[in-house]
């Protein structure tokens, strides 16, 4: 360009000129500024040197309580939505509390960003991103199936080390992580179920300890819990939420009618255990209401039992745009500003979303809200901002959490954990006479045939970030063979039109077919429930006609994250195997091939029940755990359900086989009268069944624990890392009772022909009670049975 102006810009008048000249600079002084210290209490600004709450040798509650005093009421009622402005008089900065990490660094919520970093006042400049992508791990439903705690706490950990990162170099402008997803996964065609540990409290509850130990910085064990975090986990959601969108009922309005006997024992103990054991800062309350009431104006759960009987201290946020709908679809509210002061005075700390700030001025002004509510909401915010070392100064430079680079995202040490969780989590399903794994040698031809063989975006499931680098199930598979044909079979997942004589041809001329079936986010996710528990439109009936065409017995994978009926499959005599790999992550491709070629042995272990095709007439609105004979109704999870099963709960093979013997039990009996430092209780009543738990008190209920010791042998030839999982079940069952209940696991690595032992930890008051009508937790007294696999030991209740 010439300096020449042309005629047009010549005649433009002064004041345009001005404006002009005024918004270039303007620009150019965004486009020129490094992006905004994501902190406050700059030792260098001398402006809030000395305000007490940047004295990092004061109490947090004592420096939140003075800053929170030094705010106008406008100020305050500004910071309770998710994305807060910044206080510029205060040198506090913007904040975003609303990020993801279910598994790992997400691309979802507005806290992170790969494509950039954050500038001054949230204003986006045109930045340089220093990191592109994160580790993806495996998809919750899959995780679980490993049954290994450990393993959970370091992918954890590893999420939260790269999620620091991103912070350090302004790619993140919150520490404030909105996972894990601890909601029961109480019927199978929940498309969030996906996110979930499965369908087991205890197995539910122990994940939910792990990840947030791991994220938040703690330790695996222990009751010595940090203040400072390194980043903060959110238990969510809470209670009772497990439907989003079926038959035109959603999450929105549906209302779920939860009995006292569901919630204790059913749906609030992961909660529970996620705030008592995992000291998470962060609870999520739910779209729905429960029994009437919206979750998030609701006292009982939110302040009487997690304040109030949990001892929960950290900050309570909404779902998104949970607010606004108490009023305009739900109705629980006459005016926006009554919703606004219901879930202030329910215990909710901010909104994920705009409504609460907008109406809270004109709330206090009718006076259904006080200013005091609003400072205990802040009191709870800024602690947690100050636990996350946010208030300190510059933490790149005084904080070991500022320490960490860009050189440990996506590091060998957190893909080869990715590798690892898939791995040990792909479930084997199905071996007819050793199948698998099938040999390497070079010149068998092999087939894979289905409509995700090739894809990558199908191994990560929702809430995914951007991969460090991603082989699909096909790319791996041609590392070991050289001769491999590939089919899709479908149009897509969906699979409206299949080329089924196409793929029957292909089977026919190959020694080997891999199937790759599934379901995908088209089929199951947030907003979208399931109608159907079979294989999408012509997938069923294309794996009948490759199997019958077949040379050998098929190899099937299926991808998915809600279970399926596969009885058909399941009972074809051409299809050899069955692995289920859910959504396995960005090396879930490896690892699929590496079990498939033997260079790995599975162990995985279903964490839901898979029902057949005819639970779908049972109502998903219908929240009964128990069953009902009179109606009909069969009860939900392994624990109550009644009806037939495809697969059960725990259920997973191995190319070894393992043998289960209890060796040692240091108690066979509980005679509650005859143990040491007998409860007054006891004393002073005549005895009647069932006992309540609270009345025999906590440090009664220590004196009953014992332990019991099994040996695990694997006595095939193949090392295998294998889950050991101890339940208890009762002599007489009936409706009321589950039928049996998860107590404990442990995983273990044997080489073939080794044999270890585990020791469980059994409490009587906890894993031999269940809940009554009213909710309590009650041990009735007799028999009861302590079962690993085949292997079971008598315990006997009396008084």
């Amino acid at each position: 360009m010439s300096g020449q102006r042309s005629e047009a810009t010549t005649h433009l008048p002064t004041i345009t000129y001005l404006f002009v000249i005024t918004t270039l600079l303007q620009l150019a002084l965004v486009n020129s500024v490094p992006p905004l210290p994501l902190f406050a209490c700059d030792p260098s600004n001398p402006s809030t040197k000395s305000y007490p709450f940047c004295n990092t040798k004061l109490p947090i509650n004592q420096r939140v309580k003075d800053l929170v005093s030094r705010l106008s009421l406008d100020e305050k009622i500004a910071q309770l939505t998710n994305s807060v402005p910044p206080i510029p008089r205060l040198g506090i900065p913007v904040y975003e509390w609303w990020s993801e990490s279910l598994h790992g660094v997400s691309r979802h919520g507005r806290g992170y960003r790969f494509n950039g970093t954050f500038a001054r006042n949230g204003t986006i400049f045109n930045g340089t991103a220093t990191i592109k992508a994160a580790t993806m791990f495996p998809q919750i439903i899959l995780t679980a199936s490993s049954f290994d705690a450990q393993l959970w706490y370091r992918i954890a950990r590893a999420i939260a080390t790269e999620a620091r990162a991103m912070f350090n170099v302004g790619q993140g402008k919150g520490l404030t992580f909105w996972a894990p997803n601890i909601n029961i996964f109480r019927d199978p065609r929940w498309g969030r179920g996906q996110e979930t540990p499965g369908e087991d409290p205890l197995l539910t509850s122990i994940y939910g300890v792990s990840y947030v130990r791991g994220l938040q910085g703690y330790t695996f064990q222990g009751d010595k819990i940090s203040k400072h975090l390194q980043a903060s986990a959110c238990c969510k959601h809470f209670a009772a939420h497990d439907l989003d969108n079926w038959h035109g009922i959603t999450r929105y309005t549906f209302n779920a009618e939860v009995s006292k006997q569901d919630l204790a024992d059913t749906f609030q103990p992961p909660f529970q255990s996620c705030v008592e054991q995992g000291q998470a800062s962060s609870i999520m309350c739910a779209y729905n209401r429960v029994n009437g009431i919206p979750s998030c104006a609701h006292h009982d759960f939110l302040t009487d039992t997690a304040r109030g009987q949990w001892h929960f201290d950290g900050y309570i946020v909404s779902d998104c745009n949970a607010v606004p709908i108490i009023y305009e679809q739900q109705k629980y509210a006459k005016t926006p500003e009554d919703a606004v002061a219901a879930v202030l005075s329910a215990g909710m700390d901010v909104e994920c979303g705009s409504y609460t700030p907008r109406y809270s001025k004109s709330a206090i002004i009718q006076k259904k809200v006080a200013e005091e509510e609003i400072d205990q909401a802040l009191n709870n915010l800024f602690s947690v901002r100050m636990r996350l070392g946010l208030f300190d100064g510059d933490p790149r430079i005084d904080g070991s959490f500022g320490k960490i680079g860009p050189e440990q995202v996506c590091s060998e040490e957190h893909q080869n954990l990715a590798l690892e969780a898939a791995q040990n989590s792909i479930v084997l399903l199905k071996n007819d006479n050793n199948l698998l794994p099938l040999p390497k040698a070079k010149t068998n031809s092999f087939a894979v045939i289905g409509p995700n063989a090739n894809s990558p975006e199908v191994l990560l499931g929702n809430y995914e970030g951007f991969p460090c680098k991603t082989t699909t199930i096909l790319e791996a598979l041609q590392s070991y063979v050289e001769n491999i044909k590939y089919h899709s079979g479908c149009n897509a997942v969906e699979c409206s039109s299949a080329e089924v004589e196409q793929a029957v041809e292909l089977a026919k001329e190959v020694d080997y077919v891999v199937m790759v079936m599934d379901l995908d986010q088209t089929q199951e996710r947030e907003k979208l429930d399931r109608v159907d528990l079979v294989l999408p439109g012509k997938q069923q009936s294309l794996i009948a006609s490759v199997a019958e065409a077949a040379k050998t017995p098929i190899v099937l994978v299926l991808l998915c994250g809600g279970p399926v009926d596969i009885s058909l499959t399941r009972d074809d005599t051409k299809v050899g195997s069955i692995l289920w790999a859910g959504y396995p992550g960005e090396s879930g491709g490896l690892a699929l091939a590496e079990i498939i070629f033997g260079d790995h042995n599975p162990g995985g272990r279903l964490p839901v029940t898979w029902y057949p095709q005819d639970f779908v007439q049972v109502p998903m609105t219908d929240m009964r755990m128990r069953p009902d004979k009179s109606s009909g109704y069969p009860g939900r999870t392994y624990r109550f359900y009644q009806g037939k099963k495809v697969y059960e709960f725990g259920y997973g093979l191995s190319y070894s086989n393992y043998s289960y013997k209890f060796t040692t039990v240091t108690r066979d009996r509980i005679n509650l009268n005859q143990e040491p430092h007998t409860n007054q209780f006891l004393k002073s009543s005549n005895i009647t069944w069932p006992i309540l738990v609270s009345q025999l008190g906590v440090q009664f209920c220590e004196t009953l624990k014992f332990s019991a010791f099994v040996r695990v042998k694997n006595t095939g030839k193949m090392a295998g890392r294998h889950p050991v999982l101890l339940f208890v079940r009762t002599s007489e069952q009936n409706d009321d009772s589950p039928i049996k209940q998860l107590t404990g696991f442990e995983r273990v690595n044997l080489n073939g022909g080794q044999e270890s032992e585990i020791e469980f930890s059994v409490s009587p008051c906890k894993h031999l009670s269940k809940a009554n009508k009213d909710g309590q937790m009650a041990m009735d007294k007799g028999v009861y049975f302590l079962v690993v696999g085949e292997a079971t030991y008598k315990i006997t209740t009396i008084a």
